[in-house]
């Protein structure tokens, strides 16, 4: 019996010691193979010099405030949640999505951060980068329209399969697009949050640029709510304006021209042309800063 028990008893040594060399074997395998050689569908700590971002990246403002707040808890607790990253070479990695968790980790000084890695083609990077910031943080409406419009153009989509890829009804991809269409300065307005995507949509139905810049102009000096400015640009439409009869006089090219410089200069331009070839253009500012920003925006 005792003979037998120590046979059992060298078995189970036996066994434990083969366990325990395995274990030693996968801890020194862990710790020489190199982050290069991690494999894809892994999640490896990369050095953050390694990381880029993600140029069709949505989001483009982030809140400094924030940003701080999560690089002191990164300080104390590392970065908990990785971030995820596609290959690109062998020391080379993409941002997918968790930019603002790269940010405030470079803010706490860390030298590499863990993170997901996995593959994917250019289209399904700038869709995974769109639906990762809509499950996890809310993107202004131009970062959305934005978004939108790069799968358009890049992946060569339509927005009935835009919305179909997003799970959206097609009229609000189109509402998004459209917001694309104004404006620099109430576009700018609509990221920072000082007028909402419901004002935006009210100023879109006026016909005119110049009327668009006039309606954000009161809303920004009255605080117009968006019912309010609804009505205001009902009235645009109701009483004709001597500008919108001038209109009339110029062809389409010069009035597309007009239009495209009151969009890049964000303000009134009037656009006289005669048959002869002679004409002006008027541009308005409304004070010493608003020119200021003009002719910067012209590079004089």
């Amino acid at each position: 019996m005792s003979k037998q028990k120590a046979q059992i008893g060298k078995g189970i040594g036996a066994l434990l010691g083969n366990i325990k060399e395995e274990v030693k074997n996968f801890d020194k395998q862990k710790t020489t193979i190199p982050v290069e050689e991690k494999l894809v569908g892994s999640i490896s700590r990369i050095p953050l010099k390694q990381i880029t971002v993600n140029p069709k990246q949505p989001r483009r403002d982030f809140d400094e405030q924030a940003l701080k707040e999560l690089s002191e808890s990164i300080k104390l607790h590392d970065l908990i949640q990785p971030v995820t990253v596609i290959k690109l070479s062998a020391k080379s990695y993409q941002l997918i999505s968790g930019e603002r968790r790269f940010r405030a980790s470079k803010l706490a000084g860390l030298k590499d951060i863990p993170a997901y890695i996995r593959t994917a083609n250019n289209q399904e990077l700038i869709e995974m980068a769109l639906l990762e910031n809509l499950q996890r943080e809310d993107l202004n409406a131009i970062e959305i329209g934005l978004s939108y419009k790069h799968l358009m153009d890049e992946c060569d989509l339509t927005q009935e399969e835009v919305a179909e890829r997003m799970k959206k009804e097609r009229s609000t991809v189109t509402n998004y697009l459209r917001l694309l269409k104004l404006p620099p300065s109430i576009q700018a307005a609509v990221r920072k949050g000082s007028i909402s995507m419901g004002h935006a949509r009210a100023i879109l139905g006026a016909q005119h640029i110049d009327q668009q810049l006039a309606a954000f102009e009161e809303i920004e000096s009255k605080g117009l709510s968006v019912r309010a400015t609804e009505a205001l640009i009902k009235s645009y439409k109701k009483t004709p304006t001597k500008r919108d009869k001038k209109i009339t006089s110029l062809s389409a090219p010069f009035k597309k021209i007009e239009d495209n410089l009151a969009s890049h200069l964000s303000t009134k331009v009037k656009l006289d042309r005669k048959k002869n070839g002679k004409g002006s253009i008027l541009i308005e500012f409304y004070n010493d800063s608003d020119l200021e920003r003009i002719l910067d925006s012209m590079k004089l």
